[in-house]
């Protein structure tokens, strides 16, 4: 075994608690060992850092990290600190001391690695002095902010090509954990990487449970599902603004601690708002798309997407913030094809016809995902290019509870697709839907829709039950939808139909239960799967807290729940057995191992 394995074989378990490498990461670091550049695709919670952390303590001289985000940057420095790497940033957050402070600890050559964003990195009196240090390494973190093809563009992201001319001799990592390989060759274009490696972990996250379900009455379908996830950590997307704050209300109303995020709060409303999060002193944070990037809190156990998100990297990367920890996690999508409408009316406010093209190719991708009635993971994992073709994964809706008998849903199909005839195929889904069961909006009478053969024949389903048949429809292409205003038209499909030469084969709507919405405490808790002893989780959870409360750093700088589940499984007698737990490095068996050795001896 060369010193080279041994350094980093010895730092992966003395500073960061770990026995092996995950896939693709030793693969990496020797890469950047060897001075070639490198491009790491790697899920949210794969362990990306470490493609970059290990090589810079192996450097003699500087890793610059550049990141989109302050927060980001807070929160890798604070956890390399945790365990005895030295890291500092440069940012705007800092005081006008603690920057000299930083520089100067940098300038000592103590500093490993320092965080900064491109804006601050390309300041004149930052590259100067930048020029007197040894820079070794450059890692791009989301990279594919770089890329006009990504879904986080970021413009300020195309000047570190220009960083070759200044530190040409250092190596050049690319990390990003969502990238088409559209994306993937942007990056490596626009960052002027040399013949890199190109590594791309699996995008299957095999610890996350994805579903889809109607959106309907959605509040009481979160309230149910908190219902059975009490004490548990989660986030919560919303399609804007006052979606959020109506629905942190109404959960706060309920029982459930929750605090609203978006760009409409202030800027310290914001960091409070998240602040309170990661450090579990608030355990549901329900936001805007503005909340995520750069968030590492590790015990994330479920995503909820209350309206359907814009386009496939977005759901991925959000969803990737349930279970970093790798323990299971839930995510759950509310659908209802009114999203639909609500993304493309911002698509047609896109400046260029490319541009809306592009998006709705996206917003299509999202709904196939949505309306699949295979694999959740078909869809989602081979959108990236990567193939997939599990019969059973055993980790989603529609392979946990496959609908294996269908039934014959022609005469439904036949009374839609008449009226569809009858209103002259000038129509969306909503105003069929509405002519089917008789209602009196005034658009079906301004149109006289009233007097259609079909008006009223449709009352034995709801609205809710009819767009479940429709989605069904559309599935298996029994009609056509215009993409634009949604307007639908027959085609020879539905032709065969109408004529009794096909018939239809579906599912039959579920039906729509009333539910209840009594305030409801917030009670019991404990682990997911009760793979360990609770009692001593929360105790070994509350210690966890109070230290580091104390330390003002968030809990899982201290450990991460795998760890403490660790504990409790093994239930350490002494600090060699300690030294065992997954996650204990020196430092932290010598900070924390006494104190937790104590608690699960008298537990």
């Amino acid at each position: 075994m060369t010193q080279a394995v041994q350094d980093k074989l010895g730092l992966l378990k003395s500073v960061f608690g770990y026995t092996e490498f995950r896939p693709y990461q030793e693969e990496c670091i020797d890469a950047i060992l060897s001075k070639r550049d490198t491009i790491m695709i790697m899920p949210t919670g794969g362990g990306k850092s470490l493609c970059y952390q290990i090589p810079a303590m192996m450097f003699d001289g500087l890793t610059i990290v550049i990141s989109p985000l302050i927060s980001l940057m807070k929160d890798q420095v604070s956890q390399l600190k945790a365990v005895g790497v030295e890291a500092e940033v440069l940012n705007s957050s800092l005081t006008y001391e603690e920057y000299g402070a930083n520089k100067n600890r940098i300038r000592s050559g103590r500093t490993k690695m320092v965080f900064l964003a491109p804006e601050t990195l390309f300041k004149p009196d930052i590259m100067d002095f930048f020029q007197g240090c040894q820079i070794d390494c450059v890692a791009i973190d989301e990279a594919h902010c770089i890329s006009e093809w990504g879904h986080d563009f970021r413009p300020e992201y195309r000047q570190i090509k220009n960083l070759r001319q200044h530190f040409s001799s250092a190596v050049y990592l690319a990390v990003t954990a969502t990238a088409t390989k559209r994306v993937q060759r942007d990056i490596i274009a626009n960052l002027g990487l040399r013949d890199p490696l190109q590594l791309q972990a699996s995008f299957n996250r095999t610890n996350l449970f994805y579903e889809v379900i109607d959106k309907n009455r959605s509040t009481d379908q979160i309230l149910d599902f908190l219902a059975k996830n009490k004490n548990q950590s989660g986030i919560i997307y919303c399609f804007s603004r006052r979606q959020v704050d109506v629905l942190a209300s109404d959960l706060n109303e309920f029982g459930h601690k929750a605090l609203p995020y978006h760009a409409g709060l202030t800027t310290e409303e914001r960091q409070r708002n998240q602040e309170l999060f990661i450090r579990d002193d608030v355990p549901i944070i329900v936001a805007t798309i503005a909340f995520g990037m750069g968030i590492n809190k590790p015990n994330v156990r479920f995503v909820i997407h209350h309206d359907l998100p814009k386009n496939i990297e977005s759901y991925y990367q959000e969803t990737g913030r349930a279970g970093r920890d790798g323990l299971p996690a839930h995510c759950l999508l509310l659908y209802s094809p009114s999203d639909i409408g609500k993304i493309n009316y911002f698509i047609e406010q896109k400046d260029s016809l490319d541009q809306q093209n592009v998006a709705k190719g996206h917003l299509n991708a999202i709904v196939g995902f949505a309306e699949s009635p295979v694999c959740r993971r078909i869809p989602l994992i081979t959108y990236f290019g990567e193939p997939y073709a599990v019969e059973n994964c055993g980790m989603c809706d529609t392979c946990r509870n496959p609908k294996k008998e269908t039934d014959d849903l022609t005469d439904e199909v036949v009374q839609f697709l008449k009226c569809l005839s009858e209103t002259d195929e000038m129509f969306g889904a909503l105003h069929i839907i509405n002519v089917l069961r008789g209602s009196k909006a005034d658009k079906v009478l301004s149109y006289e829709h009233d007097l259609c053969d079909t008006y009223g024949v449709g009352t034995k389903y709801t609205v809710r039950q009819w767009q479940n048949i429709v989605r069904q429809m559309l599935v298996q292409k029994v009609m056509d939808k215009e993409p634009k205003y949604g307007v639908l038209t027959l085609n020879s499909r539905s032709l065969d139909i109408l004529a009794g030469k096909a018939k239809f084969q579906g599912f039959t709507p579920p039906l729509e239960k009333p539910r209840s919405r009594s305030p409801q405490r917030n009670e019991g808790g404990g682990l997911r799967g009760g793979a360990a002893d609770t009692a001593l989780f929360e105790v070994l959870r509350s210690k966890r807290k109070e230290l580091a409360d104390r330390r003002g750093v968030p809990p899982y700088v201290i450990f991460s729940d795998k760890s403490l589940l660790d504990m409790c499984e093994r239930r350490p007698k002494n600090l060699r057995e300690f030294a065992q737990v997954f996650g204990v490095g020196d430092q932290k068996l010598k900070k924390y191992g006494e104190i937790f050795i104590r608690l699960i001896k008298s537990s």
